[in-house]
């Protein structure tokens, strides 16, 4: 109860005009930047800081924050008009989000994200209040082994991405593995395929690869109108408020699979959209519908990105542990405030706490207000004829990838990756599985090497820690179980021939 009456005065300051108008001010943002591809929360956030010193710090914080969660739900918008996903986590959007589009389903799509971006941003708000600190202390538990048998259990999810052809699906992600080996070698140090060029120490940057992958690709195939060429087909601005309806078993499962997720520090907002996909596609009767316009393929993600968004936020607050990028420069705002996150944030400065959990809840409400009705607005993008659509995206594009890190060789990342997807859709291998292993494949690498190192070299590491060994335990039975129905597959095959 006494969280609950923290949360009634945070409630109060938040709600107060100086403070909701730099709510607004920030969902604003948020939105935009995530309509604008390659700019990201990251890069807004950064340039912000310095203009919110004179600001109060709560109204400072409030802003700030607001520009985070409100990113989610922007990139969306260009992966279901324009399959370019603004940012990472949006990118398994662009499956069935597009799909949707081109069906005349723009608006449903757009609505059911916006709808389950609230539920699911709220609700993890919620968890934030009552849950922070016993959840948190259950993630401390997740030292390197427990991280990299969690990728390994994300990896298992190529077979539910790979559509009908587990083949196509494993070129894929080997191609996806091998582009996230680019870089440096995190344990030696020594370069890795940069082929002598400077700008490949740092490996490539997901997001002008994905845009390539999805966005440039797509303007390529269509451009040339050949094989695979795909342009929304009729635009509709009617809401199928019933289909929205029947999503909420998606929102609930997105909600909580988002929540959980957040509370580990470094899952990146990518990873729960891409299990919260692949979750939908296990448990739906009719998984041939994904990839082919299912609104829980949109429904899902999206609200698991934003219930991530809000419960990343209990390890800063809680822990001082940023668990992104986006979450790290967050917390240099409250340093530069005079403000440390962690456990005494709550007892030093509870108004200041309070008021900006409270602001979550604000903040989602903001962002619905503001989005449901401008779905009609956004759903006019697709009026707009190819010959002058497809190049404005291609510059806001190629603008994008140079504002990321201000090297213009990512916009040839990009460019190059669009000629790579072109040919990936022509041979029909799926490109989710690339987008997942580009991901995860880093990611494992990183927490396989320091679990080696701790074990000083012994694999039975894994299998020694309860919650490793369950994740193991969980992707030997995925595998298992599918490999199965391959075997039952192929035999009713024959039986019928």
């Amino acid at each position: 109860m006494d969280s609950l009456g923290y949360l009634i005065d945070g409630l109060g300051t938040a709600l107060q005009p100086y403070n909701l108008l730099f709510a607004l001010i920030g969902c604003l943002i948020g939105t935009a930047v995530g309509v604008l591809p390659g700019v990201g929360p990251t890069a807004a956030t950064a340039m912000l800081i310095p203009m919110t010193i004179a600001l109060d710090p709560i109204a400072a914080i409030i802003m700030l924050s607001a520009i985070y969660y409100g990113a989610q739900y922007g990139g969306t918008i260009t992966s279901v008009l324009i399959n370019t996903p603004g940012e990472v986590a949006s990118a398994v959007t662009c499956i069935d989000g597009y799909q949707m589009a081109k069906k005349g389903r723009a608006a449903t799509a757009l609505a059911v994200s916006a709808v389950g971006s609230f539920i699911g941003g709220t609700i993890a708000s919620f968890g934030l209040v009552l849950l922070a600190i016993p959840l948190t202390s259950m993630a401390l538990k997740f030292g390197p082994p427990e991280f990299c048998a969690l990728m390994v259990f994300g990896l298992t999810l190529v077979v539910g991405l790979g559509g009908k052809s587990l083949k196509r699906a494993m070129i894929a992600a080997c191609l996806g593995l091998l582009i996230g080996l680019v870089g440096i070698d995190p344990v030696a140090g020594e370069p890795r395929f940069t082929f002598g060029l400077p700008e490949l120490l740092d490996g490539l940057d997901f997001v002008p690869v994905l845009m390539g992958l999805f966005g440039v690709s797509e303007i390529l195939l269509n451009l040339s109108g050949g094989d695979g060429a795909r342009g929304p087909q009729r635009v509709s601005k009617r809401t199928e408020w019933r289909v929205i309806g029947k999503s909420m078993p998606a929102i609930g499962r997105g909600t909580g699979l988002g929540f959980l997720l957040g509370l580990i520090p470094g899952i990146g907002a990518a990873v729960p959209t891409y299990l919260s996909y692949a979750l939908e596609r296990k448990v739906s009767k009719h998984p041939e519908r994904f990839g082919k316009g299912a609104v829980e393929g949109v429904a899902g993600p999206e609200t698991a990105n934003n219930s991530y968004a809000s419960a990343s936020m209990i390890p800063l607050f809680t822990l001082g542990i940023p668990g992104s990028a986006t979450l790290a420069v967050l917390m240099g705002a409250f340093l530069m405030n005079g403000l440390s996150p962690g456990p005494l944030l709550f007892s030093e400065h509870p108004d200041f706490a309070w008021a900006v959990i409270a602001s979550f809840y604000v903040g989602n409400v903001i962002l619905i207000i503001l989005n449901l009705p401008l779905i009609p607005m956004w759903v006019q993008i697709l009026k707009v004829p190819y010959k002058v659509l497809y190049p404005l995206i291609l510059v806001m594009a190629i603008v994008g990838s140079i504002a990321l890190r201000g090297e213009v060789f990512d916009a040839g990342v990009m460019l190059f990756f669009g000629l790579v997807g072109v040919a990936c859709r022509k041979l029909d291998i799926p490109l989710a599985p690339m987008s997942l292993t580009l991901i995860l494949g880093p990611m494992i690498e990183k927490s396989l090497r320091q679990s080696l190192s701790l074990s000083q070299g012994d694999f039975s590491i894994f299998f020694s820690r309860p919650i490793s060994l369950t994740l193991m335990v969980l992707s030997v039975v995925v595998i298992g179980v599918f490999a199965l129905n391959l075997v039952r597959g192929d035999s009713r095959v024959e039986s019928e021939a």
